[in-house]
């Protein structure tokens, strides 16, 4: 009883800063939290990064294998995200099969690299309709504190480029591998941007706290030419037509700013 009325007061606390154009924790309503970046922290993984999000932590590993192509693209590599939520990450996530909060998550990065066109996937076709590489995104939850989608899509991306790829030759339709390694063929640098709506307001980054207040969600992933190549809409709420263009400039301007801090670290 006490906690719950505790929580109402710091959700009327959380709304009524917000109305005044500051937050709880003393950013602006577009600001970020403390980004940290890691690249390469998985040893046995072709590529890895964690991203320090404030205190929400995640981290990405990328392994490559090969396989067959899809009937339709027989002439392109396979792209693969799954997420999980470490059950020790939050007392909200359980342990056992993906739940639709994993699966949302995993959609989200997925669709934010796949529709950029970020890999360039047809180099990654060893023999068409036969062997192609497939590149397994593995994202995992390890400590959740607000806005997990930015963090997961800045640590795949920093992932991404990270990785490294064997080099081989196609001996009598065997792979063959030689000495030496290449870089993964990235091409694009898709980055998200989420935003809380809390009384109206839009805000950058929400932390756990806001989370639990706004009335919706919105994230907006752009890629290096500033094309919008995913849109995720959550929660309950609405956004106006002006809401949403106003959001739109502003992903364009942050994804800028956390594309450098990737890409030019």
């Amino acid at each position: 009883m006490i906690s719950s009325i505790v929580s109402r007061v710091k959700q009327k606390q959380i709304a009524q800063l917000i109305a005044k154009g500051i937050r709880l924790d003393g950013r602006k309503l577009t600001d970020y939290r403390e980004i940290k970046i890691e690249a390469g922290i998985i040893e046995r993984a072709e590529g890895s990064a964690r991203v320090l999000l404030g205190k929400t932590q995640v981290l990405v590993g990328v392994k490559i294998e090969v396989g067959e192509p899809f009937p339709d693209v027989p002439d392109q590599g396979v792209l693969t995200v799954n997420a999980e939520l470490v059950p020790l990450a939050s007392p909200t996530f359980e342990p056992g099969p993906p739940d639709e909060n994993s699966i949302e998550l995993a959609r989200v990065v997925d669709r934010g690299i796949r529709e950029s066109k970020a890999i360039a996937l047809e180099e990654l076709c060893i023999k068409p309709g036969k062997k192609v590489f497939i590149i397994f995104i593995d994202v995992y939850v390890l400590n959740h504190d607000g806005n997990l989608i930015d963090a997961s899509g800045l640590a795949a991306l920093a992932a991404l480029l990270n990785t490294k790829m064997y080099n081989y030759e196609l001996e009598n339709d065997e792979i063959v591998r030689k000495p030496g390694y290449t870089p993964l063929p990235i091409r694009n640098h898709p980055v998200a941007v989420t935003f809380g709506k809390i009384n109206n307001q839009l805000v950058v980054d929400p932390w756990l706290e806001e989370e639990q207040v706004m009335d919706a969600r919105l994230t907006i992933t752009t890629d290096k030419n500033e094309n919008i190549c995913a849109i995720q809409k959550g929660g309950s709420g609405y956004f106006t037509t002006q809401q949403i263009l106003d959001a739109t400039k502003i992903a364009k301007e942050k994804a800028e700013e956390l594309r450098k801090l990737v890409v030019e670290p």
